[in-house]
């Protein structure tokens, strides 16, 4: 068992690692390429300034809480903040950084890294149960929506259980395998699903420079929706 934990703590880390970093850089290059090349101009006449503003506003987005998404829009907030601070900056994980990328970054204390997992665990529950149990949201989801919170909610879980061992049903060294090859599995995904909008949030907020419509565009997608009465 060991040789397989050395295994995946080593080389197929640093595939996933590397898969997942070049992945990202091509998402993040093909949108600057594509805003010079096509959106020069726009770009240069963009309100920066406001735009600026409201990137900060949604990375916290305490002023755009809804009453009636409450629950699911903090869960969702806190959610981001757990599955970005706890595997940068797990005691355990930034042994690995260092080791791997030669970066030393601070850790987290015990309580606060076991807060945080077992926070982010509760709210990914808590997001499927309100896709599941909300009708609109319901109707909205995809099938590889339940599949990305699942690949972020094994590797939450399992480091939790491997970290306290009166909880854990298996062997330490099997729940730290699965915590591992599930984490790597979490890597290669990230560039390929949804969660590559860790590095495209700051684009997904430049919708004033990608958005163009051109003159009559309305009336043809109204038409399109709901037939020639839109024209009435």
């Amino acid at each position: 068992m060991e040789h397989w934990l050395e295994l995946a703590r080593g080389p197929l880390f640093a595939f996933t690692f590397l898969v997942m970093g070049l992945g990202l850089a091509r998402h993040v290059l093909l949108q600057v390429h594509g805003l010079v090349t096509r959106k020069g101009q726009r770009l240069r006449q963009a309100p920066w300034r406001r735009i600026a503003s409201s990137t900060l506003s949604w990375a916290v987005p305490v002023g755009h809480l809804d009453r009636s998404t409450l629950v699911m829009t903090t869960a969702s907030f806190l959610f981001h903040i757990g599955a970005v601070v706890v595997p940068v900056f797990l005691a355990a994980h930034v042994a690995l950084w260092s080791g791997f990328l030669g970066v030393s970054l601070p850790a987290l204390g015990e309580g606060a890294a076991d807060l945080l997992t077992a926070l982010t665990i509760v709210c990914v529950l808590v997001l499927v149960a309100y896709r599941l149990m909300t009708p609109r949201a319901r109707a909205l989801t995809r099938a590889s929506d339940y599949g990305v919170l699942g690949l972020v909610l094994v590797p939450f879980l399992s480091g939790f259980l491997a970290a306290h061992p009166t909880l854990n049903p298996l062997p330490w060294s099997w729940m730290m395998l699965l915590h591992i090859l599930s984490a790597e599995l979490l890597l290669l995904a990230i560039p390929f699903t949804k969660l590559a909008h860790v590095v495209l949030f700051p684009f997904d907020r430049l919708s004033e420079v990608h958005w163009q419509l051109r003159p009559g565009a309305g009336d043809r997608v109204a038409a399109a929706l709901y037939g020639e009465e839109a024209h009435v």
